[in-house]
């Protein structure tokens, strides 16, 4: 990748955390990345810190650029797209990151074809996150490595074969990260319950959290085996469980993912606002 050249279209949270990434692994040079930020000192900001050229003129950014990431907010992209008519080199690769925005909306404002969709989530901004990604037919396999390096600097990265499946990653490890935090604070909230301290409480959640994910990664077990090596019969584990599939955790998680894939359909088809949620245990899938 480090003969490419690359526009960042919008360098807020997500946008620079792209940027770092790129530039800790060294995949791109700063001399060859270009940022669009419309604020002047957000620009300077960057250039001083990472070395990269920063504009507020998006059309000038991707002139040139072999990809041209979008990383703005979904609610501004119909005022930017259409400024971008027809401006994409023929040769370029587009590639956004845009939750709830489809490969049409772009094909359609760009003019273009070549376009790469994907799903980075919460942890890409400390190189730990996971992304699924996917492309249309006009992408080439070069431009395909090329995207899959340049998501691999956030983390890790799938390709789906559908469009649909990033919808639904978006559903699944997209919102994984709240979930992550809300079991996470419930646990320390029952720790100061208990009596320790909250500092106490969270270090222990934390660490234990966090040593059951990495042995869950390095194991090669299946999940439920994993479950059982710690559920002994009649012990502390089985009672906790117990409690937890008795309150219906399974389906209340369920239930969020759909919840949250019924939403990503909805910002697809540009309803802004929410209609309002089915009762619990209900399945809709369009």
């Amino acid at each position: 990748m480090r003969d490419r050249t690359l526009a960042l279209i919008g360098a807020g949270t997500m946008g620079e955390a792209i940027l770092a990434g790129l530039l800790d692994r060294q995949l791109l040079p700063p001399e060859r990345i270009v940022v669009t930020a419309p604020r002047p000192e957000r620009r300077q900001a960057l250039a001083e810190r990472y070395g990269v050229r920063a504009t507020g003129d998006n059309r000038e950014a991707i002139s040139e650029a072999d990809i041209t990431l979008f990383a703005v907010k979904p609610q501004i992209l119909p005022q930017v797209l259409p400024a971008l008519q027809g401006a994409i080199p023929p040769h370029g690769l587009v590639i956004t990151v845009l939750a709830g925005t489809p490969i049409a909306a772009f094909r359609q404002g760009l003019g273009h074809e070549a376009i790469v969709r994907a799903i980075p989530n919460l942890p890409a901004q400390i190189g730990e996150g996971m992304t699924a990604w996917t492309a249309t037919a006009a992408v080439t396999a070069e431009q395909r490595s090329a995207a899959a390096a340049l998501l691999g600097a956030l983390g890790k990265e799938r390709y789906v074969e559908d469009e649909s499946y990033v919808d639904m990653a978006a559903a699944l490890s997209g919102v994984s990260p709240a979930f992550c935090f809300l079991l996470l604070e419930a646990l320390v909230d029952a720790g100061v319950h208990l009596g320790f301290k909250r500092e106490v409480a969270e270090e222990l959640v934390l660490q234990g959290m966090h040593g059951s994910l990495v042995f869950a990664q390095q194991s090669g077990q299946h999940l439920a085996e994993l479950r059982g090596r710690v559920t002994s019969p009649g012990g502390v584990s089985a009672d906790a469980l117990y409690t937890l599939e008795k309150g219906g955790l399974r389906t209340l998680m369920a239930d969020g993912v759909w919840a949250a894939y019924r939403r990503i359909l909805e910002l697809g088809r540009g309803e802004t606002a929410p209609r309002a949620s089915p009762g619990a245990g209900v399945r809709e899938t369009s």
